[in-house]
């Protein structure tokens, strides 16, 4: 059965799971004793939580053909649209710095970077390109910046070093950020880099792009449901290979977002796509699938209002076994610590928190509550 809906529910489906995943991966009980999945690449590599972001900035870019093709073939309503998307991209990076900004108040330490803020970054520029292109332009634009990023990185010595460099803080991208943003703006772990910084929010762009090339695909007025999924399942084999082999040269690395990340990342976000259109919107899966969908409607609101949260809840202090401490670190040693070994305390501290705002956003979407930014 082919869901004959105008929204993609598989895209609401694996937004949720993206999102829901994320909160996880934010909010562990312990960050001294997490699974190694759930916790980032030290530097080179690919674990579970790596894929979060690009699965992120990947619906954003599929996002972007489904909300705005029937404005596209309107050239006379181009200008508006353009407005609205630079509005959007403004207010969701307004967000981003108010989550830095939060109960911290220190404008001298506030962290200029951040994850909301490529999203924007990203969302602005992709849903540009998209507006005034066609995709062949966007497939050569995303392979000359892929191609471009890694001669950058390999290729132009760091003028602190007068070599190129792909290590933490003497890569050309956290000379960039230091030089542009000066340390007390940068990540607070680190202050020489930037996980979202400049450079590396260029072939994140081209994450982005895939996403877009990927909306247009499922687009096509021609080709049958079955005929796009076997184009996805190609492509996403294709990406994963292609970023595998470009890792001999280039390291697969989140942090520094590199291309052979982005292919590999994309291919393995293509694959899940695939998969969930083909059970949700052509087989008419339904099962098991809302509390993803939730998440899904709502996914910058949980993540903004969840982190806000959070923050909040280790800055109230309260007293526990005589002592003062977090409220979180409280309930986490009060109801958790005592029933499981450390990991798992953690990690079902973890998931508490993500089936708590799974109730939240459940109610809001039986009241038709869907928070538009």
């Amino acid at each position: 059965m082919t869901n004959t809906s105008s929204r993609l529910q598989s895209l609401d489906v694996f937004r949720g799971l993206t999102v829901m995943i994320m909160t996880l991966v934010n909010n562990p009980g312990d960050w001294g004793h997490i699974y190694p999945p759930l916790e980032h690449a030290a530097w080179n590599g690919c674990t579970l939580a790596d894929l979060v972001f690009p699965s992120f900035l990947f619906i954003v870019g599929v996002s972007i053909v489904f909300a705005m093709q029937t404005a596209k073939q309107q050239p006379e309503n181009h200008g508006r649209l353009m407005v609205k998307i630079l509005k959007r991209a403004l207010i969701i990076a307004a967000l981003g710095l108010f989550m830095s900004f939060f109960l911290n108040w220190d404008f001298s330490t506030l962290r200029f970077p951040g994850v909301l803020q490529r999203i924007a970054v990203v969302y602005l520029i992709c849903g540009l390109i998209f507006i005034k292109s066609g995709y062949r332009f966007q497939a050569i634009l995303a392979i000359i910046i892929l191609v471009g990023y890694h001669l950058l990185m390999t290729k132009v010595p760091v003028p602190d070093t007068g070599v190129a460099s792909l290590q933490p803080e003497t890569n050309l991208g956290a000379w960039l950020d230091r030089n542009v943003f000066t340390t007390a703006h940068l990540w607070k772990q680190s202050k020489t880099w930037d996980p979202e910084g400049l450079l590396s929010t260029l072939p994140a762009i081209a994450t982005g792009l895939l996403g877009v090339l990927t909306g247009t695909w499922l687009k096509h007025p021609t080709y049958s449901p079955k005929i796009k999924v076997y184009g996805m399942l190609a492509a996403g084999a294709l990406l994963m290979a292609a970023g595998l082999l470009w890792n001999i040269w280039l390291p697969i690395n989140k942090a520094l977002w590199t291309s052979s990340f982005v292919l590999f990342t994309g291919g393995i976000g293509l694959l899940f796509f695939a998969l969930c259109y083909w059970l949700i919107d052509i087989e008419g899966y339904q099962k098991a699938i809302k509390p993803f969908v939730v998440y899904g409607v709502n996914a910058i609101t949980v993540f903004v209002v969840s982190g806000l949260a959070a923050r909040s809840m280790n800055r109230i202090m309260v007293n526990h076994d005589g002592s003062k401490t977090s409220l979180s670190n409280a309930l986490y040693q009060q109801f958790f610590v005592p029933h499981f070994s450390p990991l798992n305390a953690s990690l079902a501290w973890a998931i508490a928190y993500v089936l708590v705002w799974m109730m939240i956003l459940w109610v809001m979407y039986n009241k038709r509550i869907f928070i538009k930014i």
